[in-house]
Order: C-alpha cells, then structure tokens, then sequence
C-alpha cells in the first residue's frame, strides 16, 4: 500500500514544466491571431446588426405612428366628406321637395283657373240658353195672343198670366 501513495501520474519536472508552459504560451498566441479577431470581428458585426435592428424598429415605430395619424387624419376627412355629402342629399331633398310643391301649386293653380273659365264660359252659355228660352216664350206667348182673339184688355192680361204660370210649372 505505501507504493499506491507515493504514485501520482503526473510528476512535474523542470522539462515538463517548460514545455508545457511553452506550449500553452504558443496555443494562446496561435488561438488570440486567429480565433479572436474572427470572434471579435463577429462580436462587433452582431453589435451593429443588433444596433440596426434597434434603429430599425425605432424607425418603423416612428413610421407606424405617423401612418397612424395619417390614419386618424384620413378617417376625419372621410367623416367629415360624409358630413358633407349627407347635408347635400338633405338640401337636395328639401330642393326637390319644395320644387315639387310649387309645381303642384302651379298646377293646382292652372286648373283652379281653367275650372273658372270653364265655369264663366258654362255660365255664359247657360245664360244664354236660358235668354233663348225665355225669348223663345215670350215669342210663343206673343204668338198664342195674336192668334187669340179677345174682346178686351183683361182678358189679354188673364190669358197672358194664365201661360206664365204653365210655363212656370214646366
């Protein structure tokens, strides 16, 4: 058991201290001129790409913002147009509307006025009808009493009442 504790499977010796430092010395230098340029270079490229994306959303956000006001002021105007475009359709409505009154009033005076001309020229005629009757009586009358003849002026008078009262009957 004595010689299990004085084995140890590396056992430092002046030569084997120098190489190995050597050798470490070497991988570092050999690892720094050409993995960590790459790895900085890489390190710094990843930076800026991150910095780009960061200026990148920072300029859509931006963006987004002023297309949202754009929006916004897009939507205003187009509420505003239809504002508009409902106040013509309500003027033209009242337009129309009124219009249409006064061409109703205007025929309704147009046949108010040829139903009074119509009236006149009906009266007219029925005046005249009725003077054409009446002349067409007395005619009648006149002829029945020259036809009749009688003795005095009473008589006359007598018959002459007697023929208006049937005409008036009639």
């Amino acid at each position: 058991m004595i010689a299990l504790l004085t084995f140890t499977p590396f056992q430092p010796t002046p030569g084997l201290a120098i190489w190995s430092a050597l050798i470490f010395i070497l991988f570092w230098v050999i690892i720094a001129k050409f993995a960590f340029k790459p790895i900085a270079q890489a390190l710094e490229k990843r930076e800026v790409d991150i910095q780009n994306a960061l200026d990148a959303a920072k300029s859509a956000k931006e963006e987004m913002s002023n297309l949202k006001a754009e929006n916004e002021k897009l939507i205003a105007q187009a509420r505003e147009e239809r504002s508009k475009i409902i106040q013509e359709a309500k003027d033209l409505r009242t337009q129309m509307i009124n219009e249409a009154k006064d061409k109703a009033r205007d025929e309704a005076q147009k046949i108010i006025s040829q139903a009074k001309v119509e009236i006149d020229n009906q009266k007219k005629a029925a005046l005249t009808e009725v003077k054409n009757y009446v002349g067409t009586l007395a005619i009648d009358i006149a002829e029945q009493v020259i036809k009749q003849k009688l003795n005095g002026q009473n008589d006359q008078e007598t018959y002459v009442k007697s023929l208006v009262d049937k005409i008036r009957m009639n």
